[in-house]
């Protein structure tokens, strides 16, 4: 039997595109804003992850055109070696200063710094206990460490200690979870996480990549929001969200962060963060830091689209973020819906089994600070029409 024979069986991606419904890896030619140009036609984004609308503010633009100036397109190697600028030093500084803790360290992606962290920090005589709805990144990080890997029901604090109770008291305990679940929207109880680990002797472990820059007083995101920054580990954030650029990075105690960056594979063994990227994140980190209006105008929009969606009888679930989710049911009914909306110009994201449970796909929804109040009316307007039209609202 070939290896490839998987590949020629699967059908559903072909079947999709010949049905006209299928929604993934679409092409955007232009970007303008949270105005997309997508076959030509201008579509109103709201499926990105542009959360403070810094995707094109021009101070980030020119420090990314200046860096380039500078240092070129690239490094041409690992950070071990030839790779590492004097500004991603500087960058690491400033991010151990936002988040309050000695050390930060970068990587490329965030997917490889959830994988450098975990397999690295995790060995044969630890455990790794995730929520069940972590992202891939942190399973995939889980298995690829030498430990013992455990999961607990999401949010259930009662199940998250039958796990820390099951483990003998010589096992080292890493609890690791999103501070925003990504699909849902919904944060983790952070205070029941960090109790039951001072009662079990653990360390914690919290991905913020949708929390920085969105929750908290300050931006620091969801620790700051719980009031609970002095008794997390390790905060691990992206760049690819609110800081409008490409890469990761973990801060925590000094030693703890010497140590993961002298032996993260996936950090030794990879390219640096170009210099643009890391030109990109100093200046969104200043603007972070120094408008906090935008957050309070994320904050208004966010309440507003909720409400609106709740009005019209849509399921948005327990999300208390600016990801707004319309959970739909059937993959089917969700990939209905998306057809129409995009054929009225909006840009959306349907997620299924398995980034959600069965039975729970939805359109995912996510708005910026730069959204308008026309733009929003808009959405609402779309929603309504094709929701009342799929019979999925009265």
């Amino acid at each position: 039997m070939s290896i490839f024979n998987k590949c020629f069986e699967f059908t559903r991606a072909d079947e999709a595109i010949a049905m006209g419904i299928y929604p993934y890896f679409t092409p955007i030619q232009e970007v303008k804003g949270n105005r997309v140009i997508v076959d030509g036609k201008e579509m109103l984004m709201v499926g990105s992850n542009n959360y403070l609308g810094l995707l094109d503010h021009p101070e980030v633009m020119k420090a990314a055109q200046d860096a380039v100036e500078k240092y070129g397109v690239a490094t041409c190697g690992s950070r071990f070696l030839n790779g590492t600028l004097d500004i991603h030093l500087e960058l690491e500084e400033r991010l151990a200063k936002f988040t309050g803790k000695e050390a930060a360290l970068a990587f490329s992606t965030g997917f490889q710094t959830n994988q450098g962290i975990i397999s690295t920090l995790v060995g044969k005589e630890d455990a790794v206990i995730t929520d069940k709805m972590v992202h891939a990144s942190i399973v995939d990080a889980s298995r690829l460490s030498r430990g013992l890997v455990y999961s607990y029901k999401h949010n259930d604090m009662a199940d998250l200690e039958k796990q820390l109770a099951s483990l003998d008291d010589n096992t080292g305990r890493l609890i690791v979870v999103d501070g925003v679940f990504s699909m849902e929207g919904d944060l983790t109880d952070l205070p029941g996480v960090v109790e039951l680990a001072k009662k079990y002797n653990s360390r914690v472990m919290v991905d913020d990549a949708h929390g920085i820059g969105v929750m908290g007083k300050n931006g620091r995101g969801t620790c700051e929001h719980f009031g609970v920054e002095d008794d997390i580990d390790l905060v691990m954030g992206t760049f690819s969200k609110s800081f409008a650029s490409l890469g990761g990075f973990v801060a925590g105690e000094k030693k703890v962060i010497s140590y993961i960056k002298h032996f993260a594979r996936s950090m030794i063994f990879s390219a640096s963060i170009t210099p643009a990227s890391v030109a990109t994140v100093l200046a969104t980190l200043a603007i972070i830091q120094n408008e906090p209006e935008r957050r309070e105008k994320l904050w208004s929009i966010t309440k507003k689209m909720r409400t609106g969606f709740q009005a019209m009888g849509f399921k948005t679930g327990p999300t208390e973020t600016p990801i707004i989710p319309l959970i739909i049911g059937t993959d089917e009914l969700a990939f209905m819906l998306w057809k129409l909306i995009k054929d009225e110009g909006l840009f959306t994201n349907p997620v299924v089994y398995p980034a959600v449970p069965k039975g729970q796909a939805l359109i995912r929804t996510s708005y910026s600070a730069t959204h308008t109040d026309e733009q929003l009316e808009r959405v609402l307007k779309i929603f309504e029409k094709c929701g009342k039209q799929l019979g999925i609202i009265q």
